[in-house]
């Protein structure tokens, strides 16, 4: 059974520590170019098709920044 994944980042809280990015098996994350109000760069999903929701990036979230979401295919 496959899984597909998404994940929600909250770009008002993340602090672009990369973390997340280190810890995605699939390389999906990445930071954006753009910051958010408090001058950070935010994680972002940068290839959509290849996550796998496995709550890695979630899960090693320092601030509880990302939501993961899982739907079998």
């Amino acid at each position: 059974m496959a899984l597909k994944g998404a994940i929600v980042v909250n770009t008002t809280q993340c602090k672009g520590c990369s973390i997340c990015i280190v810890n995605c098996p699939t390389q999906v994350i990445a930071l954006s170019k753009e910051v958010n109000a408090k001058g950070y760069p935010f994680a972002y999903m940068q290839t959509p098709d290849s996550c796998t929701g496995c709550t890695n990036c979630a899960t090693v979230c320092p601030d509880s920044c990302i939501t993961v979401y899982r739907v079998k295919v």
